[in-house]
């Protein structure tokens, strides 16, 4: 603390304020817990909080079934490659015969 001196002999406590932001925030949520606004915000950041996780689980399956579905998708494939290739030397076979 400062103290100053006027002209007129009179001596004043001056104060330096330094405003923190992370600390006049906490002081407001603090100081203001109780009101309305802030349970709402309460509310929607857990609401959205919520929501999000929600969101989260859902995408992971469906990148779960995505895989699979890539999976299955490789398997037909691979099975219709070699389905095709016993048809052609079926055909090529029977060609041979005429």
């Amino acid at each position: 603390m400062w103290m100053w001196v006027h002209s007129s002999g009179r001596v004043s406590k001056r104060r330096h304020h330094v405003r923190v932001r992370r600390l006049d925030r906490l002081r407001r949520l603090r100081k203001g817990a109780g009101t309305e606004k802030n349970k709402m915000a309460v509310g929607v950041k857990t609401y959205m909080k919520m929501k999000n996780l929600e969101l989260y689980v859902k995408n992971q399956i469906i990148v779960e079934e995505n895989e699979r579905l890539r999976k299955k998708a490789l398997l037909l494939h691979q099975e219709n490659q070699t389905l095709l290739a016993q048809l052609q030397n079926n055909f090529s076979n029977s060609q041979n015969h005429f």
